[in-house]
């Protein structure tokens, strides 16, 4: 089973929504990914998740999972309606609780087949974590998909590999 992670900012407009599901439905389509992975900090993971909850209507075996940053018995969270489960990435434990999200996002992209990153400014983790996820795809580790005219450099560098 293919799958896919986000990555966005926080404060990303409601207006994105129809681009996320797009690209979501395309990586369903051409690329047969079935599980979707979704942080939980932020608009930009609130509309992944309301875009793939919507496509599960259409297409029946597709998965959601929250991407939990903290240990489940340090810090219980149930998986919001609409999501299939949580998920706690591996050796995650000894993690200071400082860097888990950085490091729990940077786990998801070692880890999956496909990227929707929505990154507007450089002064960001988002941005860190597209440039990282960037130099794997240049070695055919995982396909991004850079959404939005506030990707213009990542889609230039993508042009260049």
């Amino acid at each position: 089973m293919a799958s896919c992670f986000f990555i966005g900012h926080r404060e990303t407009d409601a207006s994105l929504l129809p681009k996320i599901k797009s690209a979501a439905e395309r990586l369903i389509q051409q690329q047969q990914v079935s599980n979707f992975y979704v942080g939980m900090y932020g608009n930009f993971d609130s509309l992944a998740g309301e875009a793939i909850i919507q496509l599960k209507h259409e297409y029946p075996d597709v998965r959601l999972f929250l991407v939990i940053p903290y240990h489940p018995a340090d810090r219980p969270i149930e998986a919001p309606p609409g999501y299939d489960g949580t998920f706690y990435p591996d050796d995650m434990e000894s993690v200071s609780r400082r860097y888990a999200i950085v490091k729990a996002n940077r786990k998801m992209i070692d880890t999956c087949d496909g990227l929707i990153a929505y990154v507007t400014h450089t002064v960001s983790n988002a941005y860190d974590l597209l440039a990282y996820a960037l130099r794997r795809e240049k070695r055919g580790l995982i396909h991004v998909i850079p959404l939005g005219k506030g990707n213009a450099a990542f889609q230039s560098k993508k042009a260049k590999a």
